[in-house]
C-alpha cells in the first residue's frame, strides 16, 4: 500500500492499491509491500442479528453482543440464544441512534458489572448515556444510568459510543458533535466532539485535564473530535488509539492524549457532503495532526490492539473495521508509528461493524446491517 508521511501523519490512499487500481489520493512515497495474510478460517458463530455493534468476551465462554434497535443478545457455547437479555434501558434507535457498545467491568467476576453505551431521548432531546447493570447470565438487574453527554441534541447522527477501561477502571467515553453542532467540538462547555472520563460510578476523577477549568465540563478528556467509534489501549506501551468518522473523506487515525485538542472542524482532509470545503487548514498550531488519515473515507468503525498469540504476525498491530470499505484495514505499527496498511477480510463483501480479539487470541468479526453476523477467524485454510 502506498503511503507519504508529513511529520507523524501518514497519507494513506484508499485506491484499493492491492486490487491493481490507481490510488485515489495522492501519494508521495512508497513503503514495501505488506506479507500475504496469514492463513485463516472462517466461522459463522451466529447469524440473523439485526444490525449487531459490538462484542464483549464473559469469562465463562460466552459472548454479549448489542443489536443497535436496543437488544443484547448472548452466545453460548456457539449458540445464539433465542431470547435477548432482559433489562436493558429503553433506548433511541432512529437513525444513527440505538444500543451501541458493550464492556465488562475489570472486576466483572467479582462483581458481575457491565456497562452499555447507547442514544437515550426522543427526536427533539436526545444523548448518548452509560447505564450499568449486574449480569446474572440472563438479565440484567440494577441498573443505573452513570453519565449522559450534555446538552441534549435534536438531531439522529453523531453519538460515539464506544467504551475503554483503563487500567486505573477509569472508563472513557466516546462521543459525537452531533452533526449540525460541529463548532462546539472546539467548545469546553459541551460534551459535542469529546471523548470523556469518568469513573466506574460515574464520579469525575480528580486528575482530568479540565478540572478546575472556569467554563469546562470537568469529564472532558480529549476535544475538537468528529464522531469517534473506535478507541483501544496498547498494553505494553500505554497508547491509546482512537479513530474517527470524517465529512466526506478525512478519516482519522489519532494517538489520544488528555487534553488535546484534535482539531475538528477547523482542521480536516475532508469535505462537506456538498462537496463544499469546511476549513481551508489542514493544520494549525495547538491542534494534533492525526497518525492517519484515508481519502476517500473508509467509514472507520469499531477497532482492536492485537495482542494474541494465534497471528504473531498481527503482534502490536491495530484492526480498524470499515463500514464503506468493506474490509478490516491492518494498521502496521513499530514503536507507535505507522509502517504500512493492509486490507484484510475482503472477500466477506461485507460492511464491518466491529473487529475485537478473543481471549484466545482469535478475532471476532460483526457485519452490519440486518441479517448481521458474528464471524470468528481462526489460522488455518
Amino acid at each position: 500500500m502506498l503511503f507519504s508521511k508529513r511529520g507523524r501523519t501518514a497519507v494513506l490512499a484508499f485506491g484499493l492499491a492491492a486490487c491493481g487500481s490507481e490510488p485515489a489520493a495522492q501519494t508521495a512515497s512508497s513503503a514495501a509491500p505488506s506479507a500475504p495474510p496469514p492463513a485463516h478460517r472462517l466461522t459463522t458463530v451466529a447469524e440473523g442479528l439485526s444490525t449487531p455493534w459490538s462484542v464483549a468476551f464473559v469469562p465463562d465462554g460466552s459472548l454479549l453482543v448489542t443489536e443497535r434497535a436496543g437488544r443484547l443478545r448472548v452466545i453460548r457455547d456457539g449458540r445464539l440464544e433465542p431470547d435477548p437479555v432482559a433489562g436493558v434501558p429503553p433506548v433511541y434507535a432512529e437513525g444513527q441512534g440505538g444500543l451501541f457498545d458493550v464492556a465488562l467491568h475489570p472486576g466483572f467476576e467479582t462483581n458481575r458489572l457491565v456497562y452499555l453505551a447507547y442514544a437515550s431521548g426522543t427526536s427533539e432531546e436526545n444523548a448518548t448515556r452509560v447505564a450499568r447493570a449486574r449480569f446474572d447470565g440472563k438479565k440484567l438487574e440494577d441498573l443505573e444510568v452513570i453519565f449522559e453527554a450534555s446538552p441534549k441534541k435534536a438531531t439522529t447522527a453523531h453519538f460515539g459510543g464506544r467504551l475503554l477501561f483503563l487500567p486505573d477502571a477509569t472508563l472513557l467515553v466516546t462521543l459525537g458533535d452531533g452533526f449540525v453542532h460541529r463548532e462546539k467540538a472546539q467548545s469546553l462547555e459541551a460534551d459535542f466532539g469529546k471523548i470523556v472520563r469518568i469513573r466506574d460510578d460515574g464520579s469525575i476523577p480528580d486528575d482530568n485535564p479540565f478540572v478546575g477549568t472556569d467554563a469546562a465540563r470537568p469529564e472532558i478528556y480529549s476535544f475538537g473530535h468528529r464522531n469517534v467509534q473506535g478507541i483501544v489501549r496498547d498494553p505494553r506501551s500505554g497508547r491509546i488509539y482512537a479513530h474517527e468518522h470524517g465529512p466526506k473523506g478525512g478519516d482519522e487515525l489519532n494517538l489520544l492524549e488528555p487534553g488535546k485538542n484534535y482539531g475538528w472542524p477547523v482542521i480536516t482532509h475532508g469535505r462537506d457532503y456538498s462537496g463544499a470545503i469546511i476549513s481551508p487548514y489542514t493544520e494549525k498550531p495547538g491542534m494534533e495532526q492525526p497518525l492517519v488519515y484515508w481519502v476517500p473515507s473508509i467509514a472507520p468503525s469499531g477497532m482492536t490492539l492485537y495482542d494474541g498469540e494465534r497471528f504473531p504476525e498481527w503482534r502490536g498491530d491495530l484492526l480498524v473495521s470499515a463500514l464503506a470499505g468493506t474490509h478490516v484495514r491492518r494498521i502496521d505499527l513499530e514503536e507507535g508509528a505507522v509502517v504500512g496498511q493492509q486490507e484484510l477480510f475482503r472477500d466477506l463483501g461485507a460492511r464491518i461493524r466491529d473487529v475485537r480479539t478473543a481471549p484466545d487470541g482469535s478475532l471476532y468479526l460483526l457485519t452490519d446491517g440486518e441479517g448481521g453476523r458474528v464471524i470468528r477467524v481462526d489460522p488455518g485454510a
